[in-house]
């Protein structure tokens, strides 16, 4: 079975377009960070390292300190797809960060957000 293309994508090359994506709707890169940590329990040192050594999806998250155990919380769709149907363990964990990225671009609060 092939492996997907974004599994083998740096993150730091898509980071920028969750920004981007925020800030085209008056959110900040600080909350795009906020998400990306309370999802992958990386502090903001370590997400910058994660950025720096541009490491792929597939590494950012096998090293990502403590995923959050109320990303199952994380329900909706993402690209015409269920995030709680998908089938890949790491799959999943790309579109349930895709998925915060679009709360947030969509005006959700962030206690929402963070399923708190």
């Amino acid at each position: 079975m092939a492996t997907h293309k974004i599994f083998t994508t740096p993150f730091a090359k898509v980071y920028p377009f969750y920004v981007q994506k925020a800030e085209k709707k008056n959110r900040t890169k600080e909350e795009v960070d906020q998400i990306i940590c309370w999802l992958t329990g990386y502090d903001r040192a370590g997400l910058q390292q994660q950025i720096d050594s541009e490491h792929d999806f597939d590494t950012f998250f096998a090293l990502a300190p403590a995923f959050h155990p109320n990303s199952a919380q994380i329900k909706g769709v993402v690209c015409g797809v269920r995030v709680e149907e998908v089938q890949d363990p790491l799959m999943q964990k790309i579109r349930y960060l895709d998925k915060l990225i679009d709360e947030l671009a969509k005006g959700k609060a962030m206690e929402k957000i963070l399923r708190a």
